[in-house]
């Protein structure tokens, strides 16, 4: 068990991993970011409220659905500010190419771009899915998305799974050009063989982007017992 008595270094490092933790695996009390990073309750609390006070995070009262009873507990989620700490540093100069890219080549020039970056999702799905026949379709998904620095996981659903992106490198460019997400939500559903829909993006204020992937048959895998599964 760690108990916190590095350097500045150290505690910076540690934070880091806090972060990291929020942005992989989502909203998290203080208990549990202890049992997922060996920490004593006290460290971790001690590095969310510095990251409180540097505008990287931010608390809310749990949801009632995932707490028993007793008294309300706090999680924490990043912030605006906190995912840029993870964001790529060329946002400015992307979204002024693709501006470019619009401004000679009209719409159509960004559609193709936007279809050319996310043809990893084709490239890389069969043979994912090849190599680990245990996971659903939708889990070999979450996998190749993680690759690209997506932080994804997969979620069971009322009428199907969900694919729910905890991290979007493009989402500041994605702001101003949804042709991106619009590429990225043909392709998953191409690769799945059924319609998909997006409920949710990053790039317009939204926590997590969430695409509905209802109940189908889909060759490329073969499915398995749906449950949660966060890649890393």
């Amino acid at each position: 068990m760690e108990f916190d008595d590095t350097p500045a270094r150290g505690h910076s490092a540690t934070r880091e991993r806090v972060v990291r933790s929020i942005l992989v695996n989502g909203a998290s009390t203080a208990v549990a970011l202890a049992e997922r990073l060996d920490l004593t309750p006290a460290a971790v609390r001690r590095h969310l409220d510095q990251l409180l006070e540097e505008g990287m995070i931010e608390s809310r009262e749990q949801r009632a659905s995932r707490r028993g009873r007793g008294r309300p507990a706090k999680e924490f989620v990043l912030t605006e500010s906190g995912r840029d700490h993870f964001d790529q540093q060329y946002d400015d100069l992307a979204v002024q190419a693709l501006r470019f890219v619009r401004e000679t080549g009209g719409d159509d020039a960004v559609r193709e771009f936007a279809q050319r970056r996310v043809a990893f999702i084709e490239e890389r799905f069969d043979d994912r899915a090849r190599a680990n026949p245990h996971l659903s379709p939708a889990e070999v998904l979450a996998e190749v998305f993680t690759d690209e620095g997506y932080a994804a996981a997969v979620r069971e659903a009322r009428m199907g799974e969900q694919l729910c992106q905890q991290h979007c490198p493009v989402s500041h460019v994605a702001h101003e050009f949804p042709q991106l997400c619009e590429a990225e939500t043909e392709a998953i559903g191409r690769v799945l063989g059924r319609h998909v829909q997006r409920l949710a993006t990053i790039a317009h204020g939204d926590g997590v982007c969430t695409t509905c992937i209802p109940e189908g048959p889909t060759s490329a895998a073969t499915p398995t017992t749906k449950k949660e599964r966060v890649t890393s």
